[in-house]
């Protein structure tokens, strides 16, 4: 007679049954029960990670890209805490993620044990769902709860166990699998007629569209034709939003353009699908402000709203457009694509190869140089800093080519891990990860986790010997930069130590072939591109507060006998300044 089913037996036929393929952790004593569950399935993969962030960073990846159900998993005490930080991406990106947390026994807790923490309390923030099984009776209800948790209300869902309730024998039935369809929300009748009065009567709408416009491409490209309306789009927007869109006038906010920036300034009615943008300067204060947002909770938090329309984006523009009436004016959207156009072709004139000079290299020509050599389909991963500013001007979306990014929680060092998850999601799909060396030294270790799980991520270093994003809000404080200079070793050399392929490049001409041949390589691949310390990237609008910080700036750096970074600042960004 075989041996009797265990919690932890259930656990894995349960995951198996809603759609999860893998997961994510580094094991410990106290998961033992589950990691020996998985050897005796087999069907299950055990992506085993160097740090447990990184299998956080990775399930949330795949969380986003796929739209079902990814799981990580912590061991007792550290291990499930270094879960938190990518755990907390996950939960502000709206992945719907499980994290299995276990525990010290049960009968230790609250005594001080080794290794003790309190997991429901650490993960309460990042959660929408953490709850302790403290007995084989109560497994069931937690894991259900938390399974529909993760999956309806799109956050992390957290289940903490005790090691030792994984090896308890369970005969009961398993858990029902939990998948859900998104469902069709629609905003009241009236709501609709009252903020199609006002499109209806203005000169100069504009629509700030964000990530909740996923599958509403071509309702909110008609809407914007229906009412001549230019489109601004957020970060997180882009990969839905840019492409095979004429109305398109590019990003706003800290790392935008300034044709996004002036069309919100300009309008008379802001029109806000799918964004909850939080940057309050970028938004209009004198204006009707219609938000459409299937989480009425978001709404109205970041400026005043004249008109609420809770609802998904793609249900709700058709029914909105439908009632509005009269025709719209097209010189206002005209004048801003206008705008946009030109400002387009100056930000690809700057990707021109060896403009001004062979070395250090640009990154704009750097990232060019890559989306040109990319697949059609393929997914990129951007680390936080002017990795995220490169890729959001350089890296060009068509509707099947996908943009992650720590674009909501801001955390370094996310660009190599959500890579590891994209590509054991979709391991036919070329995977891009666009790191900082300040990103990339943070969680160097997994570099490892590409060669043992085989994933043939191609990771293209942004190496410029310092935190630059830092460096450059420090110059419009007008502060000196200090602290943050890197001393890198040959990322290049690294990869090749750990059995990746390195590629490494220092001047204009290397870059193509190095992008190619590692593109082309069967297998992961690391380029080190040695890029411009001093590079520049210029907000949409200059206040008169950053000119004082930035002159400040200058005048402290000369004083202080570091003048050579100035005239190197001036050489590096000659064509923009």
């Amino acid at each position: 007679m075989g041996a009797m089913a265990t919690i932890a037996d259930s656990i894995i036929r349960t995951l198996k049954a809603s759609g999860v393929r893998r997961l994510y952790g580094v094991p410990g004593d106290s998961l033992n029960g589950l990691t020996d569950a998985l050897r005796r399935d087999g069907d299950l993969q055990w992506a085993h990670v160097r740090n447990e962030e990184v299998g956080a960073f990775a399930a949330g990846a795949e969380a986003q890209l796929t739209g079902e159900l990814a799981v990580c998993v912590g061991s007792c005490g550290p291990g499930n805490v270094h879960l938190i930080n990518g755990l907390y991406d996950a939960g502000r990106s709206h992945a719907p993620v499980l994290a299995i947390a276990a525990q010290i026994p049960r009968e230790e807790i609250g005594s001080g044990y080794f290794q003790e923490t309190h997991p429901t309390q650490i993960f309460n923030e990042c959660s929408v769902y953490a709850e302790l099984v403290s007995c084989a009776e109560q497994f069931p209800v937690v894991f259900q709860q938390a399974l529909q948790a993760a999956i309806s209300r799109r956050g992390v869902a957290v289940i903490v166990v005790p090691g030792e309730i994984f090896m308890e024998e369970w005969s009961a039935p398993d858990v029902l699998p939990v998948r859900t369809r998104e469902s069709v929300v629609l905003p009241p009748a009236q709501d609709l007629e009252a903020a199609a009065e006002i499109i209806g009567k203005s000169k100069r709408p504009a629509i700030l569209a964000g990530a909740g416009c996923a599958g509403a491409h071509d309702e909110l490209v008609a809407f914007a034709d229906a009412i001549k309306a230019p489109v601004v789009h957020s970060l997180r927007g882009k990969e839905w939003i840019e492409w095979d869109n004429p109305y398109d006038v590019g990003l706003t906010g800290l790392i935008g353009y300034d044709s996004g920036y002036r069309a919100m300034e300009h309008c008379d009615v802001l029109i806000m699908a799918g964004t909850d943008f939080p940057y309050r300067p970028f938004l209009p204060d004198d204006v009707p402000v219609i938000q459409i947002d299937v989480r009425g909770e978001r709404i109205g938090r970041r400026v005043q709203v004249s008109n609420p329309l809770v609802g998904t984006v793609r249900d709700t523009l058709p029914q909105l457009q439908s009632r509005i009436k009269g025709e719209h004016d097209s010189s206002f959207a005209d004048t801003i694509v206008k705008h946009h156009r030109k400002r387009r072709a100056k930000l690809d004139e700057l990707a021109e190869p060896g403009k001004p000079r062979e070395t250090p290299l640009h990154p704009q020509f750097v990232t060019d140089v890559i989306d040109k050599a990319a697949t059609d389909d393929a997914v990129f991963t951007c680390d936080v800093g002017t990795p995220t500013v490169w890729a959001a001007r350089y890296v060009r979306m068509n509707g099947k080519r996908r943009l992650l990014g720590s674009f909501n929680h801001g955390s370094m060092a996310n660009a190599l891990a959500q890579a590891i998850g994209a590509s054991a999601a979709y391991p036919q799909r070329q995977v891009v990860a666009l790191a900082g060396d300040g990103g990339l030294a943070m969680l160097l270790g997994d570099l490892i986790t590409l060669r043992q799980l085989n994933l043939p991520v191609k990771v293209m270093v942004y190496n410029n010997s310092a935190l630059s994003f830092v460096e450059l809000e420090m110059k419009q404080a007008g502060l000196i930069n200090f602290g943050t200079g890197l001393d890198n070793p040959d990322f290049a050399a690294i990869a090749d130590a750990i059995g990746i392929r390195g590629f490494r490049a220092e001047r204009t001409k290397d870059v193509q072939d190095c992008v190619q041949d590692a593109f082309k390589h069967d297998g992961p691949a690391l380029v080190d591109l040695r890029v411009a310390r001093q590079e520049l990237s210029l907000p949409p609008k200059i206040t008169l507060s950053q000119v004082k910080g930035f002159t400040l700036y200058a005048t402290r750096t000369v004083l202080s006998g570091r003048g050579s970074e100035i005239v190197e600042l001036a050489r590096t960004n000659l064509q923009q300044l």
